[in-house]
């Protein structure tokens, strides 16, 4: 159900585990029914479906949605968010090492005027 990209990759999650059903492993000749509501762990979230209807073959994307409903946990949405963010720093992949100017930015970011010391708050008590 367009999960995943090629029902190889998709095998390949059910061996390793990340494809479940109520806390169980499903194995890759696992058939559905309808109802059934099954989880998929893909990078930093688990994201959970559930069947609505069956399918003899493969479906076009826009059709999707009548077949499967993505009933995903709110704040797992938003740890994939967050990671999402975490992955935009400020620098773009393969530009190679920081200038002079970007070492400067990132010691004045780091410097003690914006870093806040934990340990001062338990000395207090």
């Amino acid at each position: 159900m367009r999960i995943y990209k090629t029902r190889s990759i998709a095998s390949e999650a059910c061996k390793k585990g990340r494809v479940m059903m109520n806390g169980v492993e499903l194995k890759p000749s696992r058939s559905f029914r309808v109802g059934d509501v099954f989880s998929v762990r893909m990078g930093p979230i688990t994201r959970t479906f559930r069947v609505l209807r069956l399918s003899d073959n493969r479906l076009g994307a826009k059709l999707v949605p009548d077949y499967m409903e993505d009933i995903t946990a709110p704040d797992q949405l938003e740890l994939l968010e967050l990671a999402r963010l975490a992955g935009r720093s400020g620098r773009d992949r393969g530009t190679g090492r920081p200038t002079k100017k970007d070492r400067r930015e990132i010691e004045t970011f780091i410097s003690d005027e914006y870093m806040f010391d934990f340990d001062e708050d338990d000395d207090e008590e």
